[in-house]
């Protein structure tokens, strides 16, 4: 079994301290979902384990051959590569074995009669089988294929920073390391991409660590969950759903501990307050217990929480209107002849797939971007304020309490009380050590925090949110949506999150491309059940009638037979058809036995079944389709 363990690390930032004496073991199967609030570490943790970054002390310990792949939530790739150059640039032994390969193979048809080049090609050639590496490249475009990354021929240069993240991703995967750590993996994704990657996870044999603020993709990907908070480390057994629960008893137990802590302070203070004396060794010994009493007082970090009660402008029945409306950009029709009608205290979300033009929609909305034909029409008591996916500038020279005093040094709240700068910093989660730090200074998520604190200082009561899942983290978000749950505006959002899709939108509004949108009322959860289920219909129908068809007519084959790789592919995919056929058959005796109480256990039962009928459905494909040859 390959495990690594990390032995007391420890980092500073400055005076602040990251993590300290961090020690636990990632075995073979974990599946590690790592939390924590902007700023407190995270990123910086898994720097450190994938050796990117040194620690102040501590170290790692793993065996000589342990690999780990690492997807940063900016991956850094070649721009003058092409995506499918690029995702095999990477270090991983699979990689240089079809490289010389390949070299190998030049050389020897060059010169056949050559021994050396002979036995060399012969080396190569069992080293590809060794390391199955025949399906590598086959692998990879599937793998891109899934990720919406159609065209391999593109070079990095021209893709958008979502489509550079996919092609990160495709990289790491296909490297299948010992540890593959996952820096937000799920930004950019379409949410067909989300569940074809979930079940990707399912079956990977190696370890697992992911950051991440889908809610929903730790509750299906999970088993354990590592929690970093004011430098200590948390551990939970489950997915985030056991998260929650675990961690509230434990915040729950240590408050209790140290309410206990603080009554017995109380005794002893006044017991010192009567003149107390060390004329004996027992007398001694309560006085040095009191003194370590005192020392361990308010030591029960707990995070804090972001209470948004800002006072709200009125609003009007009428928010906002579109007639008619047509937008094209770049040869891209984003709505044509599109009718919306907004009222106010409206929950809608737009999603859809990546391309189609939400982003440039929210614009319209915002009128940032201006309609080819239609008109928008804006009510009169309309205060919009819009939280864009592409941050304005920010000015990193700046510190943060001055730039929140350019909306105001103080703004009223739902009560008609004054509340400060200051004050709103601390209930945003920046503390008051942090009010001059410099805006450079601080994380991603920190930044996009403070953002949000300035629009929402300016009271609006129309909100239009393009993708704010993105950077914040889930304490952040909870909170958020609560929010939005009691704001008497109206609020539009753009996300691919399914989770805050489902606690802040009642409409949606499903981008397909070419100016095609769905409307759909309730919650995304519903539709996207819906559109599965027609799917698998629209799939069986289509293959009851490529059956018929194929029954009836023969089709010409182009290609006579295998070559010496593909029937190598061949005969290893009927072995592996029938080991998972023979897993499938044991998890269904398995769950046939169970009792039927411990629903927990079933559901993993069921998703594992799931995972590998999916498996198994791929490869039946792809040796049906060498079987033809055979």
């Amino acid at each position: 079994m390959q495990t690594l363990r990390i032995e007391e690390l420890t980092k500073t930032y400055g005076d602040k301290t990251l993590f300290k004496d961090a020690s636990f073991i990632i075995n073979e199967h974990d599946r590690i979902g790592l939390i924590g609030t902007n700023g407190s570490g995270k990123t910086t943790l898994l720097n450190t384990i994938s050796g990117l970054e040194g620690a102040d002390s501590g170290r790692l310990v793993a065996p000589n051959n342990y690999r780990i792949g690492y997807l940063k939530q900016q991956p850094q790739l070649d721009p003058e590569k092409t995506i499918i150059d690029a995702v095999f640039d990477g270090a991983a032994p699979v990689f240089q074995t079809i490289k010389q390969y390949e070299e190998a193979l030049a050389a020897y048809s060059q010169a056949p009669e050559d021994p050396k080049l002979q036995d060399r090609y012969v080396k190569a050639e069992n080293k590809m089988e060794q390391a199955n590496a025949w399906s590598a490249e086959s692998d990879v475009k599937t793998i891109l294929t899934q990720l919406h990354i159609s065209d391999w021929s593109q070079k990095i240069k021209t893709l958008s920073g979502g489509q550079v993240k996919r092609v990160g991703l495709a990289q790491v995967l296909i490297q299948a390391p010992d540890l593959l750590i996952l820096d937000e993996p799920t930004n950019h994704l379409d949410f067909d991409s989300i569940a074809w990657l979930e079940k990707y996870l399912a079956t990977y044999k190696g370890a697992l660590l992911v950051v991440t603020h889908d809610r929903y993709f730790l509750d299906m990907i999970a088993n354990q969950i590592i929690e970093l908070s004011f430098g200590k480390l948390y551990f939970y057994t489950g997915n985030y759903q056991d998260f929650v629960t675990q961690k509230a008893k434990r915040v729950e137990r240590e408050l209790t501990a140290e309410h206990k802590q603080q009554q017995l302070y109380k005794k002893e203070l006044a017991w010192m307050r009567t003149g107390a004396k060390a004329r004996t060794t027992k007398q001694q010994a309560r006085i040095n217990s009191f003194n370590e009493l005192k020392d361990n007082l308010n030591k029960v970090q707990v995070d804090g929480k972001v209470d948004i009660n800002l006072e709200q402008q009125r609003l009007g029945k009428k928010v906002l209107e579109l007639r008619k409306g047509t937008l094209t950009l770049a040869d891209h029709q984003i709505i044509k002849d599109f009718d919306l009608l907004i009222q106010a205290e409206k929950r809608i979300g737009i999603t859809g797939v990546n391309g189609a033009g939400k982003s440039s929609f929210l614009n319209v909305l915002a009128g940032k971007l201006a309609l080819d034909e239609g008109e928008l029409i804006v009510g009169e008591t309309v205060k919009l304020a819009y939280y864009q996916q592409q941050m304005e500038p920010i000015p990193e020279d700046k510190r943060v309490i001055n730039y929140l005093n350019e909306v105001g040094q103080s703004i009223v709240d739902k009560n008609g009380e004054h509340i400060s700068t200051t004050q709103l910093l601390e209930q945003f989660l920046f503390p008051r050590f942090m009010h001059g730090t410099l805006i450079k200074k601080l994380s991603g998520g920190e930044k996009r925090r403070l953002y949000l604190l300035k629009l929402l200082m300016t009271k609006p009561n129309v909100l239009l949110l393009d993708e704010p899942t993105n950077d914040l983290d889930i304490g952040t978000l909870t909170v958020l949506e609560d929010y939005l749950d009691k704001f008497n505006g109206t609020v539009i959002t753009v996300s691919h999150d399914r989770y805050f899709l489902d606690k802040v939108a009642d409409d949606l509004l499903i981008f397909e491309g070419n100016a095609k949108i769905a409307r759909y009322s309730g919650r995304f959860t519903d539709h996207l059940k819906k559109e599965a289920t027609q799917a698998e219909v629209s799939v069986k129908t289509k293959r009851k009638k490529a059956n018929t068809k194929e029954a009836t007519s023969v089709k010409p084959k182009e290609k006579v037979k295998l070559t010496y790789a593909e029937q190598l592919e061949f005969n290893k995919l009927e072995q592996e058809i029938e080991k998972i056929d023979l897993q499938i058959e044991e998890l269904q005796e398995q769950m046939a036995q169970s009792d039927g109480s411990d629903y927990g256990k079933l559901g993993e039962l069921q998703q594992k079944i799931d995972a590998l009928t999916a498996e198994n459905e791929q490869k039946m494909l792809r040796w049906e389709e060498l079987g033809q040859y055979v």
